[in-house]
């Protein structure tokens, strides 16, 4: 488990590098792609990247390893792909109505939105070291993507820009309750999805380009900012859970600052270094935060990838068996100790606060 942990949290980083590049990327692809247009792209972006490498992968006729979607888990699909759409809307209408830098302050609230509707909605464990890591990583979020605090207010615009962040939150905890099925179709269904909505809105909203670079150039970024980004993103979940993911995943502005400075020749200032170092500690607490107590592993029958290396697949094969693989499995009645994360499955109840 503190394997599986590890594996996490570093899926969680490289999703948050991935992403971080779109920000300074992005801001010169706007010059001749509107934003809402640019928001579509990104996401058919990944669509069409994460499609064309699962039609690679199927020539290549390698065994299934992953899950697939089903019907059962279309609420979360629909809801997730909504979810994605409602909330560049919502962000887009409180950018009319507020300033840029009340929206990137209240932006940062996707991640406290994402652990509170983890805990309250979805019942995902958290402990008093990851509240404390939640605090101290929003806190630096928000202390990076504003200057001047003198010239914040809050408006009408600033409660559009929330429910954005409750609709990004809602919908990272729609993704987390896909988590064990296939990522690579997840990232697919989504991209394509959301793209086509966003698309919609943008041709509605008569905002397009024939710029044909700059929109191959945005398709591109999409795939690897976007697709490969929301693919590890969701690996990680599977692991950490959605709250801790978030958590991890907040490291995404940080890298955009960096890249924003090699890009565009911006300072380091002073306010970067102390939002750094708030960042950093509560990493620390993220990562030292320890979940051991005597669970109860109700009988359950479900499909997804694993192994027989751990303590959880104890089911037994008419041949041998001994990589990864998915099918139709049944966990029997199981209560047992061990240092474990909210992962899937790990959606027990506490009756009390554990470290």
């Amino acid at each position: 488990m503190v394997k599986n942990k590890a594996r996490g949290i570093f899926m969680a980083i490289l999703a948050a590098a991935l992403f971080g590049i779109s920000s300074p990327v992005s801001k010169l692809l706007l010059a001749e792609i509107p934003s809402t247009l640019m928001a579509s792209l990104l996401y058919l972006g990944a669509g069409i990247g994460m499609l064309t490498i699962n039609i690679i992968k199927r020539l290549g006729k390698n065994e299934r390893v992953e899950a697939r979607m089903t019907r059962k888990e279309m609420p979360y699909i629909i809801g997730m792909i909504v979810l994605d759409i409602a909330a560049p809307v919502c962000l887009m209408l409180g950018l009319t109505m507020t300033t840029s830098a009340n929206a990137s302050l209240l932006n940062n609230f996707e991640i406290a939105a994402t652990s509170l509707i983890a805990l309250l909605i979805f019942k995902e464990a958290i402990g008093k070291r990851m509240w404390i890591a939640i605090s101290l990583i929003t806190l630096s979020s928000m202390i990076l993507s504003v200057e001047d605090f003198h010239s914040i207010s809050f408006s009408t615009g600033s409660i559009f820009v929330l429910l954005a962040c409750i609709c990004w939150g809602f919908e990272n905890n729609c993704t987390r309750m896909l988590s064990l099925k296939d990522p690579l179709q997840i990232v697919i269904v989504k991209g394509f999805g959301s793209g086509m909505g966003s698309l919609v809105i943008a041709l509605v909203l008569k905002q397009y380009s024939t710029d044909i670079l700059y929109l191959f150039m945005a398709l591109l970024l999409g795939f690897v900012a976007y697709g490969l980004s929301i693919y590890f993103y969701i690996i990680a979940q599977r692991e950490l859970g959605a709250a801790r993911t978030s958590a991890y995943y907040a490291v995404a502005p940080f890298i955009g600052v960096l890249l924003s400075v090699i890009i565009f020749s911006q300072q380091i200032t002073t306010s970067f270094i102390i939002a750094l170092v708030m960042m950093i500690t509560g990493a620390y607490f993220a990562g030292a935060e320890h979940h051991k107590h005597m669970h109860i592993h109700q009988e359950t029958t479900h499909e997804h990838r694993h192994n027989h290396s751990d303590d959880h697949h104890t089911h037994i094969h008419d041949y041998k068996v001994e990589s990864e693989h998915s099918h139709i499995h049944t966990h029997k009645r199981m209560e047992h100790i061990h240092r474990h994360t909210p992962d899937m499955h790990h959606t027990h109840s506490h009756s009390e606060n554990h470290k």
